[in-house]
């Protein structure tokens, strides 16, 4: 990946700026997402209100931004869950020209590499895409871990394209939301935002350091 420049923004993060390249993505209509498993026990999903029997809303775009998702377990240990995502993170990173170590430390961040987490708010997976979000930028099934990993990709490319290649307020909108960011004409003084945003960061450093020392030009 091309190195990226360094710049501070309002006294208080170090952060570098995102080369861009990609057109902007266009958002879709808001839409919920259906479930339905057929007799073979594969799931399908779709945004489009289904007609027949066996499906089930399981994303909600509402007001109340309720969700059903899959039912909660036990999860039992899991440490290569940290790697076995890699060929979607270099995939998307191709795709939408974004660094790997990036894309890694939004999903560190968000999801902890589970990809059936669910937050209080309704964001799913391990981009943890909010329902409309997920519709808009194509994700079908939010809990497929590639589908979610494009899909927060693609997203995060939009972003990037929108905040003219600036990482942090990049990832201030990827928490706050855009509109909060053009509000406040950067990072929202919210206690949570700010806090994302210097973890991103933090795990953002670590990852391309790990993957500098790991290359043949870093060795």
């Amino acid at each position: 990946m091309t190195p990226m420049a360094g710049l501070t923004r309002h006294g208080w993060l170090a952060a570098a700026t995102l080369l861009l390249g990609a057109a902007l993505v266009p958002h879709s209509a808001l839409a919920d997402i259906y479930r339905y498993v057929d007799a073979q026990g594969v799931e399908h999903y779709t945004n489009v209100q289904p007609r027949g029997k066996g499906w089930q809303r399981v994303a909600r775009t509402g007001p109340s931004r309720n969700v059903r998702a899959r039912p909660k377990r036990m999860r039992a240990p899991d440490p290569n869950r940290k790697t076995r995502y890699a060929p979607y993170i270099r995939e998307a990173a191709l795709l939408y020209q974004l660094p790997e170590s990036f894309i890694r430390a939004v999903m560190r961040v968000e999801s902890n590499f589970y990809p059936d987490a669910v937050s209080a708010k309704g964001a799913m997976g391990l981009m943890q895409l909010m329902p409309r979000t997920a519709a808009s930028m194509g994700v079908i099934d939010p809990f497929d871990p590639r589908q979610n990993t494009l899909g927060g990709a693609r997203f995060l490319r939009v972003l990037a394209n929108r905040f003219g290649g600036d990482l942090i307020l990049t990832i201030a909108a990827y928490n706050a939301g855009q509109g909060a960011v053009k509000k406040y004409g950067g990072v929202p003084p919210y206690a949570e935002t700010r806090r994302y945003v210097r973890r991103v960061l933090s795990h953002y450093y670590e990852f391309r350091s790990r993957q500098m020392a790991a290359s043949p030009a870093g060795r």
